[in-house]
């Protein structure tokens, strides 16, 4: 796709547009749900002293930012949504960072994990390089970037009032690669059930140490 400074600047104010219109009943449907799995996909593979720097990149209300706390960890949050922005403050005590995906200021090699549950599929397929290497570069060498993000067939646009891309494996392995991450596993969800009734694909990728 092609999409203009403009179609971005739409894209990324419908969708906060949307989440913002629905703070309080996303997090009345999502803080109970059990990513218990994809938090410990990222944690088993960070080679560095505990407790660990993590950052969740589009933490919206704050559910795991909670969880790294009550873990131990040092969680900082990354957040586009105002509204979720000061709620994730307000139900962890962490530090959110209100940031436009599209418009990313991190500290470089900052961070040991970085934890992208249901977040990246929001970036436009054209923009997912530079993000993914913005990601890669607040990582400290050898941390760790774990995605979770809806399938598909690599479909593009708009669904229910926000954007989307809907990667298939062979797709999302390229992007990754491309900015230079190496695969370290990857899974589908929710576990136990048929391929075809597992609509998530969760990733887990590691920055070189050199």
């Amino acid at each position: 796709m092609d999409l203009s400074k403009q179609d971005l600047q739409h894209i990324v104010g419908e969708t906060v547009a949307h989440y913002e219109a629905r703070a309080e009943q996303f997090w009345l449907g999502t803080r109970g749900h059990d990513v218990s799995q994809n938090i410990a996909a990222l944690l088993r593979f960070i080679d560095a002293p505990a407790p660990f720097q993590i950052l969740d990149f589009g933490c919206g209300p704050g559910r795991d930012l909670q969880t790294f706390t009550e873990m131990g960890h040092h969680a900082t949050g990354l957040e586009g949504t105002p509204r979720f922005a000061a709620m994730a403050r307000q139900h962890s005590g962490c530090e959110v960072l209100e940031q436009s995906f599209l418009a990313l200021d991190l500290p470089s090699a900052r961070f040991d994990g970085v934890f992208a549950n249901a977040a990246l599929f929001h970036v436009p397929s054209q923009e997912l390089p530079r993000v993914l290497r913005a990601l890669f570069d607040t990582l400290k060498p050898g941390g760790v970037l774990f995605s979770s993000n809806p399938r598909g067939q690599g479909q593009e646009g708009w669904q229910a009032g926000r954007y989307g891309v809907y990667h298939e494996l062979e797709g999302w392995r390229a992007y990754l690669q491309g900015a230079g991450f190496a695969e370290l596993m990857h899974y589908y969800r929710p576990e136990g059930l048929p391929r075809e009734q597992q609509p998530w694909l969760a990733s887990v990728w590691r920055k070189p140490m050199v």
